[in-house]
């Protein structure tokens, strides 16, 4: 090394590093190339690295990644039917609980009686006027009295005019793919399971058999004054009182005695169906949708 002669200005010191360290050479790098202080390193590109530093994926590989992936999705598809099924099935029965706590809140807000009408119809079959009845779709309808009453006589149920006292609430509301089931098992009562769940007399269920004498004062969608065209009758019905009480269908007399008297508990049975067909047993993800006669609470059965 060599020492830079010193002046009496600094600044002129600075200068003379400067314009030393530029024309230094770099030693000791055998064969490699020079670099001044701006230099930048780049890599090599794959093209100076050459082609023996490429590799990609043999098609054997490529087979059998395909291959796994067509296992794995075979062993899977069945899963994600079921699953999606038993959402379908659980999502009806929500539907089915909003409609009924939809109802009830309105006969207790308005002082009036109120009805929730229950219709499956064929839904292999184009929209018909009246609609074709059948497996497949279920349709509820939500109609309320205009003036607070019962709109009908129980004791003479042939001077009433159903559609002139009606009012309708809400829209229709439509659920494929699933079928009112009357329940054939006999659940051991009190639980919190579909096994054990509070066991309904079929006179008090609402599906496809029952209840088996349907409501005596049915009422039709849509309602008005004078009536419009028919587009549905409901027969099955759940009947809101102001208090919020609920019963099947009605609390028409015959004889002196109540037809549907007020029960501890009712029941709306639906099981999942592909389409209009039934399956052919009872499948494992059916929904039982029970409500209480006072206060009308309403809770979900799965199996």
């Amino acid at each position: 090394m060599f020492a830079l002669p010193r002046t009496g200005w600094p600044g002129v010191n600075v200068q003379r590093a400067r314009a030393a360290l530029r024309v230094l050479p770099l030693r000791n790098f055998g064969r490699c190339a020079r670099f001044s202080s701006t230099s930048s390193v780049r890599p090599p590109t794959a093209a100076e690295r050459g082609p023996e530093s490429v590799r990609g994926f043999t098609l054997i590989e490529l087979l059998i990644v395909i291959v796994i992936i067509a296992v794995l999705l075979v062993l899977i598809a069945p899963a994600f039917t079921s699953i999606r099924g038993g959402t379908d099935v659980t999502s009806a029965a929500y539907t089915i609980k909003g409609v009924l706590d939809t109802a009830r809140t309105y006969a207790k807000a308005n002082n009036t009686y109120v009805w929730v009408g229950f219709y499956e119809e064929d839904v292999s079959q184009p929209s018909t006027s009246p609609a074709t009845g059948g497996i497949g779709r279920l349709v509820m309808s939500i109609s309320a009295s205009k003036d607070g009453t019962k709109t009908y006589d129980p004791t003479n149920l042939g001077q009433q005019d159903l559609t002139s006292s009606l009012v309708q609430v809400g829209k229709l509301t439509k659920i494929d793919n699933v079928h009112l089931w009357t329940h054939t098992d006999t659940p051991s009562g009190m639980g919190s399971t579909f096994d054990t769940r509070p066991p309904v007399p079929s006179t008090y269920c609402i599906g496809d058999l029952s209840p088996v004498n349907s409501t005596t004062t049915p009422f039709q969608y849509p309602v008005g004054n004078p009536p419009p065209t028919m587009q549905y009758q409901f027969v099955k019905a759940v009947e809101f009182s102001p208090r919020g009480d609920a019963r099947i269908n009605n609390s028409t007399i015959n004889g002196g005695n109540e037809i549907f008297p007020l029960q501890t508990v009712a029941e709306i049975a639906v099981e999942p169906t592909h389409g209009a067909a039934l399956p052919a047993s009872v499948p494992p993800n059916v929904i039982a949708v029970q409500f209480t006669g006072v206060g009308g609470n309403v809770k979900i059965y799965r199996r």
